[in-house]
């Protein structure tokens, strides 16, 4: 049996009546990446959808060449 101090406990403030179990079981089988936007990025793309948007955008700009460097390996910001 596994012994679980006070510091452990689910404290009252969280409310899980409303959780869906499983919401997201598909998503993560098909795998995840998970990318942390710096602060200034993050103000204007509010969430993922925003994001990826943004990015098939910019692949569409920017043609096959940069997508054959990308798929080389990554690329750093100035």
């Amino acid at each position: 049996m596994i012994n679980i101090t006070k510091d452990e406990e689910m404290r009252p403030k969280y409310d899980f009546s409303n959780g869906v179990r499983g919401k997201h079981y598909q998503a993560y089988q098909q795998g995840t990446n998970v990318v942390l936007l710096e602060p200034n990025i993050a103000e204007v793309f509010k969430n993922s959808e925003a994001v990826n948007h943004a990015l098939r955008m910019l692949l569409d700009l920017a043609g096959n060449e940069v997508k054959r460097n990308l798929t080389r390996g990554s690329i750093g910001h100035s």
